[in-house]
């Protein structure tokens, strides 16, 4: 996309913004020269909790033992 003056994108900011979301490159222009990118934010990634999970996951009390597919070697 060509860059686009400032009171242009002012009237057009919707439309600029879907398609910065859309992953086309938005470039605002000011009358003094200087330039704006307008690029979508990242999601932030939450950052892992120690015992999250707690709860979540149950183990047998045989879940060590040699499994029936595997007896026959054990011999």
């Amino acid at each position: 996309m060509e860059p686009v003056p400032l009171q242009k994108a002012q009237r057009q900011l919707p439309t600029l913004i879907r398609a910065a979301l859309l992953g086309e490159e938005v470039v605002i222009t000011s009358e003094d020269s200087r330039e704006v990118r307008l690029v979508p934010v990242k999601p932030v990634e939450q950052a892992r909790r120690f015992g999250s999970a707690k709860g979540l996951i149950e183990m047998k009390e045989d879940f060590d033992e040699p499994l029936e597919d595997f007896r026959e070697y054990e011999e």
